[in-house]
């Protein structure tokens, strides 16, 4: 790689998301969200700055950290800070503008203990990232709780009013994504094993929790706070996951788990969206 083309890339990881799968974990449940609340009677138009300020959010917190010093990738010399804290202020007045929008003569009220729960996911993750680097995973699902608050979001501003529907998708996407995260975790480890039953060791915790989802959703259905039609939207995560694991270890190819993935979390938002209007 060139030395321009390596500080163009640079460049542009001090200011773009660097995490491809939180793209996915942030817009799917916003989806199923908007299109839960347009079936069910919502309208769409309102979505329009809480789409800009969802993605103007997630999207500040790059730049934000590699100012501070506190990713991976940090701001070295003078010119990365300045292009660090230039990206940073256009986002974040971006933000606060689709915000004043959102929130424009008293509307939306809900939202302000969604964010307030949003704040505290962040803050979370941010204290286990720091205190401890090995629970890489546990700081992840953190974060998911945040990023996974598009849907309860997009759901209220759809249909103007807050329901037991918001919590409902708030939660089932959360669990899709701690599943998928899970997943992902025991694809990276699993493909260091030297055999099935190093994997299979390996991968004992991401098999309990595939069966602890499975409990919790037969529990969830059977007493009627989730329905079985979208209870099916996990079926394809689950037996992806249990292939997985008897499957012998096999080199992994990110781009190609990356696409894998993301069929994966299109199919959910799509089978959660029909099971829920269909119930």
């Amino acid at each position: 790689m060139s030395s321009t083309r390596a500080a163009s890339e640079r460049r542009r990881q001090l200011v773009f998301p660097r995490e491809h799968g939180a793209w996915g974990i942030l817009l799917v449940p916003l989806a199923t969200g908007a299109a839960t609340g347009a079936l069910a009677g919502g309208h769409v138009q309102p979505l329009i700055p809480l789409i800009i300020a969802a993605l103007a959010l997630f999207c500040l917190r790059t730049p934000l950290e590699s100012w501070l010093g506190t990713s991976p990738i940090r701001a070295r010399t003078g010119g990365e800070r300045r292009l660090a804290t230039t990206a940073a202020l256009a986002l974040a007045g971006v933000s606060t503008a689709a915000l004043v929008w959102l929130f424009w003569n008293q509307r939306n009220p809900t939202l302000v203990w969604i964010g307030v729960i949003v704040s505290l996911a962040f803050l979370l993750q941010l204290v286990i990232k720091a205190r401890w680097r090995f629970a890489r995973t546990a700081g992840q699902m953190a974060g998911a709780v945040g990023l996974c608050a598009t849907a309860p979001a997009a759901y209220a501003v759809t249909t103007g009013n807050w329901a037991a529907q918001a919590a409902t998708l708030w939660l089932a996407n959360w669990l899709f994504a701690a599943n998928q995260i899970q997943y992902v975790q025991l694809r990276i480890h699993g493909a260091r094993a030297e055999d099935r039953r190093q994997k299979r060791r390996l991968g004992r915790p991401f098999l309990a929790s595939q069966c602890l989802l499975i409990a919790l959703l037969a529990l969830a259905c059977t007493l009627g706070l989730f329905p079985w039609a979208a209870a099916i939207a996990f079926v394809p995560a689950l037996v992806r996951g249990f292939v997985s694991f008897a499957r012998a270890p096999r080199p992994l190819i990110v781009r190609a788990l990356g696409w894998t993935e993301l069929v994966q979390t299109i199919a959910f938002g799509v089978l959660l969206v029909w099971g829920l209007s269909t119930s």
